[in-house]
């Protein structure tokens, strides 16, 4: 008998009677979100720089040593770098829209660098970390926020996707790609330059989408190779988590068949251990996992949006003493992996990059209109080909001064 049979049973005369403590179960207001992610948030770095050890995932960075940390703070620093001056070049007209990960560095870091060159993975369109990591040019990503091109990268190049508008579509995509390289027979044979798996990125708003949860089924019941990567950042543009679930968000892989866990996503060494080993599970046979990413967007969900409508600027103050860069920046300090000459090296190299990428943004040509239609099919498609004779005849229209 279900709560709501319970609820609502027939007591012994006929008349119906009211299980009050039923009644109050389901009627319970949703939880809010535990602010500092709980006991069993995964953590081998604190906020304030101090080293600490997990049974279970430590053992996944036993082997970094301090040029790999190093190399860490770097992607870190100039990843926000990047961010910053791709949102102050949409500010002054030169990108249409710009969506920042400002405060998701180390999410994003943590996780490319746990990939191996074989692995694919689906972004949705603020996985600019994971494209730095995948070897994308910064300027690809504002040439499509430019509206210059598509994006601009071969994707079997980098084994990274194009950027996904549609919020949640990818997780299928990397869902079906993941079955595919199943049954080409490249999982579980116990070569490492040849099992692969898949990562897909989305956010805690995408886990309220129809495709995300089909994507888990599908998963689940073909044991697919792909690590589903959740970011969760607290606002679902401007919905906290508690208008979109009764539990943690990790949790929900227990519906489904398949084992989850979450991290803290704004420690770089967590994230990189806790994905090296959930893609490892993949790689050799033992299907999907969810990982949530307990992290914070501590700016706007985009250069559109105004998140002071909806949330209020003392939670931004908590999470900015959880900052990535601060905390991984007071580790190396403390133990003397990094000096003052090499933070001041990586910020001058964050300098000339943010020159470079301006540069390049404001030197991109303007496509010729009709290339829009040219990358849609590999050949030629009757539907496209009289689309692109429309638009050339509505563009021609325009000529002569008009």
């Amino acid at each position: 008998m279900s709560d709501i049979d319970v609820a609502s049973s027939a007591g012994a005369e006929g008349t119906e009677h009211i299980d009050e403590a039923a009644v109050a179960a389901l009627t319970a207001p949703v939880p809010e979100t535990i602010g500092d992610g709980g006991p069993e948030l995964v953590q081998l770095l604190t906020p304030e720089g101090e080293r600490v050890d997990h049974p279970d995932y430590s053992a996944y960075v036993a082997d970094l040593d301090a040029d790999d940390l190093r190399g860490f703070y770097r992607d870190l620093v100039l990843v926000r770098r990047v961010d910053a001056e791709a949102t102050a070049l949409q500010r002054q007209g030169e990108l249409g829209i710009w969506a920042s990960l400002l405060g998701q560095e180390a999410a994003q870091v943590g996780s490319g660098r746990a990939l191996r060159p074989q692995d694919y993975a689906f972004p949705t369109y603020r996985e600019h970390g994971v494209a730095w990591c995948r070897g994308v040019n910064p300027l690809n990503l504002l040439g499509l926020f430019r509206g210059v091109n598509h994006g601009g990268w071969d994707p079997d190049e980098k084994n990274f996707h194009l950027y996904t508008i549609v919020i949640g579509a990818q997780t299928l995509h990397a869902t079906g790609y993941a079955m595919g390289i199943q049954r080409d027979g490249a999982v579980g044979t116990g070569d490492a330059d040849r099992d692969a798996a898949v990562v897909a990125y989305f956010g805690d708003g995408a886990t309220s989408q129809g495709d995300v949860n089909e994507a888990f089924v599908y998963a689940a019941v073909n044991n697919a190779p792909v690590v589903f990567f959740c970011q969760n950042n607290q606002w679902a543009i401007s919905e906290p988590n508690d208008r979109q679930t009764r539990i943690p968000l990790y949790q929900r892989a227990r519906g489904f068949g398949f084992p989850g866990v979450r991290v803290d996503g704004n420690d770089v060494l967590a994230v990189y251990a806790v994905t090296k080993a959930a893609m490892d599970a993949a790689r050799s046979g033992q299907g999907p996992m969810l990982i949530e990413a307990f992290t914070y967007r501590m700016g706007a969900h985009t250069t559109s949006d105004d998140p002071t409508k909806y949330r209020v600027s003392a939670e931004v103050e908590v999470w900015k003493h959880r900052d990535p860069i601060a905390r991984l920046k007071a580790y190396l300090t403390a133990h003397a992996m990094a000096d003052t000459e090499f933070f001041d090296a990586v910020d001058r190299e964050a300098d000339e990059l943010a020159a470079t990428v301006r540069e390049g943004c404001l030197s991109m040509p303007d496509p010729e209109p009709l290339s829009m239609f040219d990358h849609i099919y590999v050949e030629k498609h009757p539907v496209v080909e009289a689309e692109r004779a429309e638009f050339a005849a509505y563009h021609a229209s325009f000529e002569g001064g008009h």
